[in-house]
């Protein structure tokens, strides 16, 4: 069974053991819709049932059942929020799970290999895919995720094609 992390503990709120969750998910009201969800700490899983979920500003104030108190809480600093696969949100057409497309080989609408994606930057616009091509970090290329930049992508094949714009190499 594979897991999708929807977010990190980054803090406390409070002193009854209300969590701080930075969301790593497009939308953070999911985690009103949940039931539990599972704490990834040091290679250690435990599963917490979800009382209440608030939101302020870009956070999720996150109440579980088994945590009442802030020091208690306070040793979750840091821990990723993960899902079972099958309560993720369904994709729609020409959208990928994030942790899809890490290592998959990018080439131009020409055949000419670019690299594999390393690391992917959200901004406010749109996500930035950072393609690198083996250790040399100055060979790094960033395709903005557009459809004018992105020709096809093939999960099955691991391989995304690109038109680059004049100016990204």
């Amino acid at each position: 069974m594979g897991y999708f992390c929807i977010g990190k503990i980054t803090s406390t709120h409070g002193i009854k053991g209300t969590l701080r969750v930075f969301p790593t998910t497009d939308d953070s009201r999911r985690f009103s819709l949940l039931k539990e969800v599972i704490f990834e700490l040091n290679g250690k899983r435990e599963t917490f049932s979800v009382e209440k979920a608030a939101y302020q500003k870009n956070m999720v104030l996150l109440t579980v059942k088994e945590i009442s108190d802030i020091n208690i809480a306070e040793k979750y600093r840091g821990a990723s929020i993960l899902i079972p696969d099958e309560e993720a949100i369904p994709l729609e057409e020409d959208e990928y799970y994030t942790r899809d497309l890490y290592d998959m080989d990018v080439y131009t609408s020409d055949g000419k290999y670019l690299g594999k994606i390393y690391d992917i930057y959200f901004t406010a616009a749109n996500d930035v895919y950072c393609v690198k091509n083996g250790e040399d970090t100055k060979s790094e290329i960033l395709i903005p995720a557009i459809k004018e930049c992105i020709a096809d992508v093939d999960i099955k094949e691991n391989k995304m094609t690109v038109n680059l714009l004049e100016g990204m190499v």
